[in-house]
């Protein structure tokens, strides 16, 4: 069975990086470029006219920077994943394009290689962050507490809990959960609201980003 085409749009405010980009893509039959931006206001444009099935998008360009146009693209077209690629590694670039739902965070120092994984994680609905990203940032995010308190909200979570954990990080939807568990869609959804509650957490790529973090995915 053939798999589909992969459309992209690449925003980046360098025109040498996205030629090389395009070029690197262009190897991969099943992904297709097809367009390009080089602000956050005309890739919000583009993604709204073209929808692609995934946006590229690095973080520091002029007028409404990757971060900005994450959250409007989102809204209006939910089921278009976005990668980040940046050269920012900090917690505070972390904690705003996750919390604006990007769905991986890769870095430009990374291979062609995790790139590509990384397009293959989110296509399959699950969240990609960098081999480059320390759990130390990444645990930064999760936790804006105490070591103790950590701790401690961990501790709260049942077996089940954690169990459900494991499974959003590896993209599972509420109606898979259930199945695979055999239990209801509504105890699925009362445990993942339970689970947000105990942790302080509000999205699935905080939930998987804490997966990674513990060691559960």
């Amino acid at each position: 069975m053939t798999e589909s085409i992969q459309t992209i749009l690449i925003a980046d405010n360098h025109a040498i990086f996205r030629e090389g980009l395009r070029a690197l893509l262009a190897t991969n039959a099943q992904m297709k470029i097809v367009a390009e931006a080089e602000d956050g206001k005309t890739a919000i444009q583009q993604a709204i006219k073209l929808k692609p099935n995934l946006i590229l998008m690095d973080l520091s360009m002029p007028h409404t920077n990757g971060t900005e146009a994450i959250s409007p693209i989102k809204h209006r077209l939910p089921d278009t994943k976005i990668i980040v690629l940046t050269i920012h590694n900090s917690e505070e670039h972390i904690q705003a394009t996750l919390r604006a739902g990007a769905d991986g965070y890769v870095l430009k120092d990374d291979t062609h290689q995790d790139l590509i994984n990384a397009i293959k994680s989110v296509s399959n609905g699950k969240t990609y962050l960098s081999p480059g990203i320390c759990t130390g940032v990444i645990s930064g995010y999760l936790n804006k507490t105490s070591p103790e308190s950590k701790r401690s909200s961990w501790s709260q979570l049942t077996g089940r809990e954690r169990e459900l954990i494991k499974l959003i990080a590896e993209g599972m939807t509420n109606k898979q959960m259930a199945k695979y568990l055999s239990i209801s869609h509504k105890t699925v959804e009362k445990h993942r609201s339970n689970i947000m509650k105990k942790l302080d957490l509000h999205n699935a790529s905080a939930l998987t980003a804490f997966a990674f973090c513990n060691g559960l995915a």
